[in-house]
């Protein structure tokens, strides 16, 4: 058992344990792969095919990390033993203290990032967990939405209007099944006043968009496409 101290540093990992080394969408990762490892066990008595779902698990999850410390190791390696609900939780629990927090941000940076959005309001920061971010999305005004990622240690943001579609559909974010909504943003082309109208869909409800990601590509590849 891991036990977890109350005091935590400015990388968000609690004192006395090794830096925090996971990101919000690894988590994820490592989460889809618990409930394939309880989902195996559940469904099947072939101990050579559970043996074969743990090896596999264990291998996608340590690929994540080129570089992992024997003290990381360790700390993933419990992996292997989740056989049922109960087991999943508590080692995904123990995970927690080694998760990065989304960047920091303020209402000033939130400013800066949307210079031309006078009326900003931004999100209630105080209300967000940024260990469970992989990225910060609002909406405000009904139709307008804002969305904040962060890619090798810089902030970006991206304003654009989400039509709700009031269906299910694939996210282009997270690429689950949730209900979506067409996000489109304005992006400059040749000429001083043109502009071209680029978007896709993405989850209506950020929270579940972001417990939902288990990869950047996605996210990193949707923005880039807007920025371009």
């Amino acid at each position: 058992m891991i036990h977890v101290k109350e005091t935590a540093d400015r990388t968000g990992n609690a004192g006395g344990l090794p830096e925090a080394f996971i990101r919000n969408d690894q988590f994820n990762f490592i989460k889809d792969q618990t409930r394939i490892l309880v989902t195996g066990q559940a469904t099947g008595n072939d101990a050579e095919v559970l043996n074969v779902l743990r090896h596999l698990a264990h291998e996608k999850v340590f690929k994540l990390f080129p570089n992992l410390t024997q003290e990381q190791k360790a700390v993933l390696n419990p992996l292997a033993q989740v056989k049922e609900t109960a087991d999943a939780e508590a080692f995904l629990e123990q995970l927690r203290p080694y998760v990065i927090p989304f960047k920091a941000v303020t209402d000033q940076s939130l400013k800066k990032l949307f210079p031309k959005a006078k009326k900003l309001k931004g999100p209630k920061l105080e209300a967000l967990d940024f260990k469970k971010l992989s990225y910060i999305g609002w909406v405000e005004s009904s139709t307008l939405m804002y969305l904040v990622t962060e890619k090798d240690g810089t902030l970006h943001g991206v304003q654009g209007t989400l039509t709700r579609s009031h269906k299910k559909g694939i996210c282009s974010i997270c690429n689950r099944h949730s209900e979506v909504g067409l996000f489109t943003a304005k992006t400059k082309s040749s000429g001083q006043d043109n502009y071209t109208k680029r978007g896709n869909y993405i989850c209506q409800n950020s929270d579940t968009c972001n417990s939902n990601i288990n990869s950047l590509d996605r996210l990193n590849e949707f923005v880039e496409r807007l920025q371009k």
